[in-house]
């Protein structure tokens, strides 16, 4: 299935690590949706010995430093099995050995960490106006970025010619690194199914583009992997950010759409086919305003950055741009004392408490984290107030179970999470 290239392994085509990705991560046959029936023997071995390997090696990206007591410990392993996974994952270059820390009384403790340069991951941020392509090292540091796109609305085929266009830039500036690149992260604006073969599709309904397969997004063999954009800035927060720790949080991205990340267990709610926990276009007003999806009063119609601006300046607002400065122009307007900016900043957080309100209900999370842009930007001033009214829209109980984060990220957060597809394929990829 696979060659080796370099310290890490480099599979085939795009549509094999999509095989064998679903086949290493989903715990069901593919026709039945019933548990594997496993016979004792040498298959059972192998599988955990994969399982304690993939454990072992994600402990260490996520803790970005450790020993071999803390993985053995976090990892539910002995101090041996431990051993020899870190042996076996060095030699295959990894991680390494950074330094050591006294012990009491004993030999120093070594440290341990990803080895930066032995693997690269790139994580895309697709917006519906462009593109945000980053490059990362094994330690998850941004090596690299590239923007492709422009200040309007494009169609899907001009943003597939954005995400070649920046990739390419990417690996001209970084030719050296780009054989130990082991796949691209796509979050994307709409929902993003996994068919029966393991194949995805894009439906972007409230931008109005086709029915897309993602395999036809990217030139290239490098591997492919796709989710949701709202999915992939809650994974980037369960990892490294304000859901980490916690089995249970909310993670909404507010921009020019409205999205949401459910992790229920410590892991992302998908639903059937992967189109799960789209809030956006769940309903706080009967009948109400028309929203881009084609029905009626969606959170994404009152909440997103277009309906925030058209609501101002229906209303006699003027101000600069429809992006981060005007939101801030109109933050600053309605604090100056502006009746008008006040009673449009009240109804966004009086909508983003209900709406969110809701779902603490429904979910009953530990954390409730905001993001993307006009969460970022409505958090920094207005955090007292949106939390107040979430949980003034909830059930007593628990409403006050949970912690209000901001996005931990900013603007990166959604490539960052992308990134962390291939590294997942990596963790999960059977060991030979």
């Amino acid at each position: 299935m696979s060659t080796e290239t370099g310290y890490i392994k480099r599979a085939e085509s795009p549509t094999e690590v999509h095989h064998w990705y679903r086949r290493t991560t989903m715990s069901v046959e593919p026709n039945t949706r019933r548990p594997p029936r496993f016979s004792p023997g040498a298959s059972t071995v192998t599988s955990l010995r994969q399982s304690n390997r993939g454990a072992v090696l994600k402990q260490i990206i996520l803790a970005g430093e450790t020993t071999r007591t803390a993985l053995a410990t976090n990892c539910g392993l002995s101090m041996a099995s431990a051993t020899n996974i870190v042996t076996e994952l060095a030699q295959e270059g990894l991680i390494e050995q950074t330094g050591s820390k006294s012990s009491r009384g004993g030999r120093p403790i070594s440290l341990l960490a990803p080895r930066a340069d032995s693997a690269y991951t790139i994580g895309v941020d697709v917006g519906e106006r462009g593109v945000a392509v980053e490059l990362f090292d094994f330690r998850m540091n941004r090596v690299d970025r590239e923007f492709s796109g422009g200040t309007e609305s494009q169609p899907a085929g001009s943003i597939a010619d954005d995400l070649n266009q920046a990739i390419s830039a990417l690996h001209t500036r970084n030719p050296h690194r780009w054989d130990r690149v082991l796949g691209i992260g796509l979050g994307l604006p709409g929902l993003v199914e996994t068919e029966a073969d393991g194949s995805q599709v894009l439906y972007a309904q409230s931008l109005d583009w086709p029915a897309i397969p993602i395999a036809e997004l990217i030139q290239g063999d490098i591997p492919v992997f796709a989710d949701n954009g709202a999915k992939a800035q809650a994974k980037a927060e369960l990892w490294f950010g304000a859901a980490r720790g916690v089995s249970h949080a909310l993670v909404a991205l507010l921009g020019r759409g409205v999205g949401l990340g459910v992790i229920t267990d410590g892991a992302l709610t998908r639903g059937a086919v992967g189109s799960a926990t789209e809030w956006g276009h769940t309903k706080v007003q009967l009948n109400g305003r028309p929203c881009r999806c084609g029905s009626n009063g969606c959170v994404e119609a009152y909440l997103g950055a277009d309906a925030i601006f058209t609501e101002w300046e229906d209303a006699g607002g003027r101000f600069d741009g429809t992006g981060w400065r005007a939101l801030g122009d109109l933050i600053d307007t309605a604090a100056a004392g502006d009746e008008t900016a006040a009673s449009i900043v009240a109804n966004i957080v009086d909508t983003l408490g209900a709406a969110l309100g809701s779902m603490v209900n429904l979910t009953n999370p530990e954390r409730v984290v905001i993001g993307g842009w006009v969460g970022n930007r409505l958090m920094e001033s207005l955090a007292p107030r949106i939390e107040r009214t979430i949980r003034s829209n909830a059930l007593a109980r628990p409403g006050g179970q949970f912690e209000l984060h901001a996005s931990s990220f900013g603007g990166d957060t959604v490539a960052l999470g992308a990134a962390l597809m291939p590294i997942e394929a990596l963790i999960a990829a059977p060991t030979d």
